[in-house]
C-alpha cells in the first residue's frame, strides 16, 4: 500500500510539471470585436482589433512584439478619404491608456465631471469620441501594456534598439510601416497624436516617417508636450516660463490679490505672459549682479502673480522651482500640497516642511480609476486575453537622451511637407509640461516664421490630462475634430 501511495504521488508530481506552462509571446495575436457609440448624437457603428503584432531587427528576427487597439468606422466606403489618428502617450514608459480611455476613443472612464474617480469602477460611453470623423490606433511601445521584448529579459535583450529618444522614433517607424501596410492605410490622410513625451515622440516620428519610411503626414498633434530643450534648461527663460502656470495655478486656489482674483483666468494669464517675458527674463539674465532694489521689486511682483511670498523668490535667489511651489502655495492655507501633472489635486504630506511634496496626488488618483479599467476593458468587452501583466508604466531604463532634436525634425518635416499642420493642446494648472512652456516651443520650432500659419494653440482649463475634465473633454475633441478636417482636403495640392 505504501508502494502505492508513492508511485501515485510520483506520477502526479510528474504530470503537474508536464503541464507547468512557460508564459509565452504572442507575436501575432488579434482579436476582432463589432460595437457601436453615440457621438454628438450620430450612430457609430465600429470594429475594434486589438492584439500584437511583432518588431524585426535587420536580419528579420522578431525582438519585440507591440500590443495595440485599432477602431474602424464600419460604414466607410471610401478608405483614401477616411484620416487615421496614430495616438501615442508618454512616460516615456507609459502605456497608451490615458488617451485611449479617457479622451479620444469611443470609451471613458467613469469619473466624475472634475475627473476624481469613482467606485465602482468601470467605463462608459465617450459621446464626445473623435471617432466619427476618423480611425484611431493606440499604440503601447516596448515594454508598456501588453508590449515586450523577445525574449522578455536578460543579456540577449539589446535595449539600446528600444529605450532612447531616438532608438524609440526609429524602431516604431519601422513598425508603423508595417502595421499601414498590413491594413491597407497607404492612401489614407494621417495623424500622429501624442500626450507628454509622446510629443517628444510624434514631433521625431514626423521626419523619421517621411525620410526613412516616405510616409508623409497631415498633422501632428501634440497634447501637454514635454520639450526637454526647455525643460532641462535652468536659467532666466526656464524660470520665466514657470510664472504664468503659478499664475493659473494661484487663481484656481483663490490666492492671487483681489484686484487679479477678481478677472477672468484668460486676462490675468495675458498679464503674467507679458510680466514673464518683459520683465523677469531681462531681469534674471543678469543674475546676482541684478542690483539689490530690482531684485526686491521683482520679488514683489513674482509674488503678486504666484500667490507666494517675496521672501520665498529671495530666500530662492529669484528661481522658485515647481517642487517647491507645489509643496507651498497652500502649506499655511490648509496644509495640503498640490499635484504636480494637475495642481488642482491636493495630496497630504507627514511634514509640512521641505522643498517638495512626498508624492504625486494626481497621478495616485488617476491610477485608482485607470488601471482596474482598462484590465476589464480588454478582457470583457475587447474579448483580449492574455497573462500577461499589463504595464501601466514599464521598465524602459536606462533611457537614452542624447541627441535631442526632435523640435528641429518637427520643422524639417513641416517644411518638407506643406500638408503638414500642427496642433498643441494643453492644460492650464499643468506643473510638469506647463502650457506656457508648450507656447514657447511653438514660438521656436519655426524661427523664420514663414509657417506660423500652420500652428494651432490651444489652452484649457485643467490639467495634464485636460481631458479629464468634463467641460474639457468636449471642447477638446471638437478642436481636434475641426483641426483634423480642416487639415485633409479632397483635391488639395501640396505646394508653397
Amino acid at each position: 500500500m505504501k508502494t502505492f501511495n508513492f508511485l501515485t504521488i510520483c506520477l502526479l508530481v510528474f504530470c503537474f510539471g508536464v503541464n507547468a506552462q512557460e508564459l509565452k509571446p504572442e507575436t501575432n495575436k488579434t482579436v476582432s470585436t463589432e460595437n457601436k457609440v453615440t457621438i454628438n448624437g450620430q450612430l457609430i457603428n465600429y470594429r475594434a482589433t486589438t492584439g500584437t503584432q511583432p518588431l524585426w531587427d535587420e536580419n528579420g528576427k522578431e525582438i519585440a512584439f507591440l500590443h495595440y487597439t485599432y477602431y474602424q468606422r464600419k460604414d466607410v466606403t471610401k478608405i483614401d478619404e477616411r484620416p487615421l489618428l496614430i495616438s501615442f502617450n508618454g512616460g516615456p514608459g507609459s502605456a497608451s491608456v490615458w488617451m485611449h480611455l479617457a479622451y479620444t476613443g469611443p470609451r471613458i472612464l467613469k469619473i466624475d465631471d472634475e475627473g476624481y474617480p469613482i467606485q465602482p469602477y468601470g467605463f462608459k460611453e465617450n459621446p464626445h469620441s473623435v471617432l466619427d470623423v476618423a480611425d484611431i490606433l493606440y499604440v503601447n511601445p516596448v515594454n508598456t501594456g501588453y508590449s515586450r521584448t523577445i525574449p522578455f529579459e536578460g543579456k540577449e535583450v539589446d535595449r539600446s534598439k528600444f529605450f532612447g529618444i531616438n532608438a524609440d522614433i526609429k524602431y516604431l517607424s519601422d513598425w508603423l510601416n508595417t502595421f499601414v501596410t498590413r491594413n491597407k492605410r497607404w492612401l489614407s490622410p494621417k495623424y500622429l497624436i501624442g500626450e507628454s513625451y509622446g510629443g517628444t515622440r510624434v514631433s521625431g516620428l514626423a521626419l523619421e516617417l517621411q525620410n526613412r519610411q516616405w510616409m508623409y503626414l497631415n498633422g501632428v498633434v501634440l497634447v501637454s508636450p514635454a520639450d526637454y530643450k526647455v525643460i532641462r534648461n535652468d536659467g532666466p527663460v526656464s524660470d520665466a516660463l514657470n510664472i504664468p502656470y503659478y499664475t493659473a495655478t494661484a487663481w484656481y486656489h483663490k490666492r492671487l490679490p483681489q484686484d487679479l482674483q477678481k478677472l477672468d483666468l484668460d486676462e490675468v494669464l495675458q498679464k503674467s505672459e507679458q510680466f514673464a517675458i518683459d520683465e523677469v527674463i531681462p531681469a534674471l539674465t543678469r543674475g546676482g549682479f541684478l542690483a539689490d532694489d530690482k531684485k526686491k521689486q521683482l520679488a514683489d511682483k513674482m509674488a503678486y502673480f504666484s500667490g507666494l511670498t517675496a521672501k520665498d523668490f529671495l530666500d530662492n535667489n529669484l528661481s522658485v522651482s515647481t517642487n517647491y511651489f507645489w509643496k507651498h502655495l497652500l502649506k499655511d492655507v490648509s496644509g495640503h500640497n498640490i499635484g504636480r501633472l494637475d495642481s488642482r489635486y491636493l495630496g497630504i504630506d507627514k511634514r509640512l516642511s521641505g522643498t517638495s511634496p512626498d508624492y504625486s496626488a494626481e497621478l495616485t488618483s488617476w491610477l485608482h480609476s485607470f488601471t482596474p479599467a482598462i484590465n476589464h476593458y480588454f478582457r470583457e468587452e475587447l474579448k483580449y486575453e492574455t497573462d500577461l501583466k499589463y504595464n501601466m508604466f514599464g521598465n524602459v531604463n536606462p533611457w537614452n537622451n542624447e541627441n535631442d532634436n526632435t523640435r528641429d525634425n518637427l520643422r524639417q518635416a513641416m517644411a518638407q511637407n506643406p500638408y503638414l499642420n500642427v496642433l498643441f493642446q494643453t492644460g492650464y494648472y499643468d506643473g510638469a509640461t506647463t502650457y506656457f512652456n508648450a507656447k514657447y516651443t511653438m514660438w521656436h520650432i519655426d524661427p523664420s516664421g514663414q509657417m506660423k500659419d500652420r500652428f494651432q494653440f490651444k489652452g484649457y482649463r485643467s490639467g495634464h490630462m485636460m481631458y479629464l475634465r468634463k467641460e474639457d473633454l468636449k471642447t477638446s475633441n471638437d478642436d481636434l475634430r475641426t483641426f483634423i478636417l480642416k487639415t485633409f482636403k479632397v483635391g488639395g495640392v501640396a505646394k508653397y
